[in-house]
């Protein structure tokens, strides 16, 4: 493949699955900038690895298997553990919210997308990938090296868990 090859099709993916990537990147480490970091880092990845790509799953599927180990590479990394722990103690430092404060900024977040987010990581991924993405249990078994019925299940378990918070939480109370 020649260079002005790559060019295009690079250009062609940023395009059709940036955003998209962007999304499962911020799925995972809920800062829109390391997010767009790290997408960028993928990007960079399927450039330098174009001529590596078998063609055994979409140009897509392999684009968010990239991200996704990215992230995990970059939650696993000693500068996302400092910069927790400085959140954490500068949080214990702070004077704490007003109640009307809390509830207008937890309202503002979108209680339903939070609520996802307090689920642990595999159903959180799941949930994120099925219902946001639209990624069928097929595409998701595949994206993570899973198979299907570890996925249904996943996504079931998921469901019943964000049901169970966002009723604890009376999210869809009327």
């Amino acid at each position: 493949m020649s260079e002005n090859e790559k060019d295009l099709l690079l250009e062609k993916v940023m395009l059709e699955y940036g955003d998209q990537l962007a999304r499962l990147a911020y799925s995972y480490v809920k800062e829109q900038e390391i997010a767009k970091d790290l997408v960028q880092n993928t990007f960079v990845k399927c450039y330098t690895k174009l001529e590596n790509f078998r063609h055994e799953s979409t140009i897509k599927t392999w684009l968010y298997r990239i991200t996704i180990n990215e992230c995990k590479d970059y939650l696993k990394s000693w500068s996302y553990k400092k910069s927790r722990m400085m959140e954490l103690y500068s949080a214990n430092k702070n004077i704490s919210l007003s109640s009307e404060e809390e509830a207008m900024e937890k309202w503002e977040k979108g209680r339903v997308k939070s609520t996802i987010f307090t689920l642990p990581p595999k159903y959180r991924e799941m949930i994120f990938l099925y219902y946001y993405e639209e990624l069928t249990m097929e595409e998701i078994a595949e994206l993570l090296g899973l198979s299907i019925s570890t996925v249904k299940t996943r996504i079931s378990r998921g469901r019943e868990r964000l049901k169970l918070e966002m009723e604890r939480n009376k999210i869809y109370e009327q």
